[in-house]
């Protein structure tokens, strides 16, 4: 009886710690970038996208005219890079955390 309530305590115990590394993956701001820096992407520790910022060298504010096909072509890319990039980094930063409080017991659903 008294391993059975042991069991539970450290049941909610991880459960606690589960929600604050949760809690901080989503508070976390991880940045990737391409281009040397002209797009960078922030997204939270779960890999959830906050914003997408470009410089005024990626694209040409004062006269959109004169940016090309290839120009678009060439941009989408270095946004998709970036967001892949960030993407990684955030997948390895909270399968890390999760390992850290599970001890490195995979829980299905977690990561």
């Amino acid at each position: 009886m008294m391993n059975m309530m042991n069991m539970m305590k450290q049941a909610q115990n991880i459960q606690k710690k589960l929600k604050d590394t949760q809690d901080e993956l989503n508070k976390m701001d991880i940045s990737g970038e391409a281009g040397n820096g002209s797009v960078k992407v922030i997204c939270d520790g779960k890999g959830v996208f906050k914003s997408i910022k470009l410089s005024a060298e990626a694209i040409n504010p004062e006269n959109p005219s004169s940016v090309s096909e290839d120009s678009i072509e060439m941009l989408e890319d270095l946004i998709t890079a970036a967001i892949n990039q960030t993407s990684g980094k955030a997948q390895k930063v909270m399968e890390e955390k999760m390992k850290a409080v599970t001890g490195g017991i995979s829980i299905p659903g977690l990561f």
